[in-house]
C-alpha cells in the first residue's frame, strides 16, 4: 500500500486558522517533522491546502520513529585505508 511521506519545511505561524488546522490534522507540529499517511483523496486534498509548506513524496512503506532514526544514523566507526608506518619510525 503506498503512503505519502509528508515533511513540514516551513512554519505555519502567521497563516490563517484554517491552514493551521490542516497542519494539526495531519499531525505536523514542528518544522522538519515527517509523518506518513496512506494515499487517499482526502489526504491529497489536505496536502493541496498546504502545498507551499510541505515536501511530499510517495513511498511504498511507512516507517516508524525507530526506523526513521536508524535511517538518519551514519555508518558506525571508521576504517584505516593504509597504515603510515614511515611517519611513526624515528629518524636515523
Amino acid at each position: 500500500m503506498p503512503y505519502f511521506r509528508i515533511t513540514l519545511m516551513r512554519s505555519g505561524i502567521g497563516l490563517p486558522e484554517k491552514t493551521q488546522g490542516v497542519l494539526k490534522a495531519l499531525g505536523l507540529r514542528k518544522r522538519m517533522t515527517t509523518v506518513y499517511h496512506p494515499v487517499t483523496s482526502s489526504v491529497a486534498g489536505q496536502i493541496m491546502r498546504i502545498k507551499e509548506l510541505v515536501d511530499v513524496k510517495e513511498v511504498g512503506t511507512a516507517l516508524n520513529k525507530k526506523q526513521m532514526r536508524e535511517a538518519r544514523r551514519p555508518a558506525p566507526g571508521y576504517y584505516v585505508e593504509r597504515r603510515g608506518t614511515a611517519e611513526l619510525e624515528p629518524p636515523q
